[in-house]
């Protein structure tokens, strides 16, 4: 699944670790260790589940952005 603002799956609220990961083309490994409340992404727990928001995925990738920005 991709991180499009238009996203063709206009149904899907909520990814899974796995399809989370695969998103940010990251490891799950990386993907929990970077996860609340260890790290900045925010997760929703549904049950036992752990899943993630794609808008949360997105204001990570641009916070990201903007630090490698001014890192440079």
């Amino acid at each position: 699944m991709r991180l499009s603002d238009s996203d063709t799956r206009q149904d899907v609220f909520l990814l899974p670790a796995r399809e989370a990961a695969r998103a940010l083309s990251i490891s799950e490994r990386t993907l929990w260790s970077l996860s609340a409340p260890r790290g900045p992404i925010p997760v929703v727990r549904v049950g036992h589940r752990v899943m993630y928001d794609p808008a949360d995925l997105r204001a990570w990738i641009a916070r990201q952005k903007v630090r490698e920005a001014e890192e440079a």
